[in-house]
């Protein structure tokens, strides 16, 4: 028998020890009580999240049910959980609860009213529940007389499921029922899940209303000019959208509407292994009181050695947007007059800047390319090449061409400058090269919103990206891959087999437009 969302919540409603909507100082130290973590010496909640220490996207399904089966780009982001499954593992999960002490926080996503999505997220965990509300959207003391969920998020994360009973492939599970409306999360602690989960379904949802989702960070310059930085875990987009010049949007999910651009969230979740006040400061500063911080490690006196990786590289800190320092409390701003998609290339021979020409970007926003970062999935120890389509493949319901298209669109309306920034190495590739200067990427970044960065007629050989003339502050060598290796026949054929594998992942794009397949490398 199908689990209603009624249901569901008539048997939350029923039970007493259900703490509701706490403040974040209610939540600290109820998890401290509880021994969920540890204070640190600044301030941050510290907890560990032990086994998984990043997402298990192989133990993340969709339930395979109509009206929205034909929608669903099924494969292996996207794979099936069985209707009736999900509502036994579901009844499982409740009784598993039983008398537990839950925790409940009712917000929204997406700071548009036009576009917003009103969620309920019920906790087994106090530190948990303190994640939710720092990363969704709180509502007012008005709203939340009147809050109706439309999305139910249960997360219990001691409940182990039982593959050869639950149809699950381990003890984790992240499942989302779009047509019960409900996301179901156990057998992990890793906060990120309840997260990325929420994402998904905006991803959903949105196109259908002419709305782009976008796996992207996003921040305002004096003048109201807008700057969306898309790119997977890891390569800069929350480090370079915090910039002490320009007023943070938000650093993770967005969309892009008719009337411009907003925040899914209210929040940040940064990764902060090797975190220096040095070249983040704001982030740095963020991490006190009413912050959350996940398998960073502490010395003797509590202090957090940021660059300790011990338990995981994958170290986490979330925030509310709010200590940020001048950030766009509203969520909202304007059309984005700049695009930069990141890249941490590890072979060592993308440029770390060049401009895109519309179709160029198409290609690359598709293609989606990068180096999976150590920890930011379980199982993952060294950088990896991957692609990710549209910088988020693993949130994606629908096709990657949707969001392309609705990409397009955008970019033509506004005439939007698209630009591709390498945040990864030079010089040769990891294991040899060193990782790009992260001093030279901001200027290199700034120089783009200042409209300072003059391409000349000099072309990428292999990738035939337009590289720089010059850049204030970043030498002259480093702005062209090849002139950084020892051996440039070495560069050469690493160029050539990273192209190879451009062209072999694009294929499966066998209906793009051509002028749009001719933009990839040769």
């Amino acid at each position: 028998m199908e689990l209603g969302l009624h249901e569901l919540q008539e048997r939350i409603n029923q039970r007493r020890n259900v703490y509701r909507n706490l403040p974040p100082a209610r939540l600290i130290e109820t998890a401290l009580a509880k021994g969920e973590g540890i204070l640190t010496a600044n301030g941050a909640l510290r907890v560990t999240t032990g086994k998984y220490t990043g997402r298990s996207p192989k133990d993340r399904f969709i339930v395979d049910e109509e009206p929205v089966s034909s929608e669903i780009w099924w494969g292996s982001v996207n794979q099936p959980f069985s209707p009736e499954a999900f509502d036994r593992l579901c009844r499982r999960v409740l009784d598993y609860l039983g008398d537990k002490t839950l925790y409940v926080f009712d917000g929204y996503l997406g700071a548009d009213p036009a576009y917003r999505l009103a969620v309920r997220v019920i906790n087994e965990k106090a530190s948990q529940n303190l994640f939710a509300s720092q990363l969704f959207l709180n509502p007012t003391a008005d709203e939340l007389l009147h809050h109706q969920p439309e999305f139910t998020v249960i997360a219990a994360p001691g409940f182990q499921a039982v593959p050869e009973r639950d149809g699950t492939r381990s003890e984790a599970f992240v499942l989302i029922s779009l047509t019960r409306r409900l996301v179901l999360i156990g057998g992990t602690h890793y906060c990120g899940e309840i997260k990325k989960s929420m994402f998904s379904i905006m991803n959903y949802l949105l196109p259908a209303k002419g709305v782009l989702p976008m796996h992207c960070s996003a921040n305002e310059g004096p003048d109201g000019d807008v700057a969306l930085f898309f790119g997977l875990s890891g390569t800069g987009k929350t480090t370079l959208s915090a910039s002490p010049n320009r007023r943070l949007i938000g650093d993770d999910e967005h969309g892009w509407s008719r009337n411009g651009i907003f925040n899914f969230e209210g929040g940040c979740y940064a990764k902060c292994i090797n975190l220096s006040a040095e070249y983040e400061p704001q982030i740095w500063a963020a991490i006190r009181f009413g912050a959350l911080v996940e398998n960073v490690v502490t010395d003797d006196w509590r202090m957090i050695c940021f660059e300790d990786g011990s338990l995981t590289e994958n170290t986490r800190a979330s925030y509310p947007l709010s200590f940020i320092p001048g950030a766009v409390s509203s969520g909202r701003a304007g059309h984005p007059q700049v695009v930069i998609f990141l890249t941490a290339d590890a072979f060592g021979v993308l440029p770390p800047i060049a401009k895109l020409t519309r179709e160029q970007a198409m290609y690359h926003f598709l293609s989606g390319y990068t180096s999976k970062l150590a920890g930011t999935e379980r199982g993952v120890q060294q950088p990896e090449a991957t692609f990710s389509p549209c910088f988020g493949a693993p949130f994606l319901p629908r096709h990657p061409l949707v969001y392309a298209e609705l990409l397009g669109e955008r970019i033509d309306e506004h005439n939007t400058a698209v630009y591709l920034v390498n945040t990864g190495w030079s010089g040769g590739p990891y294991g040899v090269g060193s990782r790009i200067n992260l001093h030279y990427t901001r200027s290199m970044v700034n120089a783009v919103l200042r409209n300072e960065l003059e391409f000349g007629h000099e072309v990428d050989p292999v990738f035939r990206l337009a590289l720089p003339k010059a850049c204030p502050g970043v030498p002259m060598e480093i702005l062209n891959p090849r002139k950084t290796w020892a051996d440039p026949a070495a560069y050469d054929e690493q160029a050539h087999k990273l192209a190879s594998l451009f062209r072999e992942n694009f294929s499966k794009f066998s209906e793009v437009p051509r002028a749009l397949a001719a933009a990839q490398p040769l």
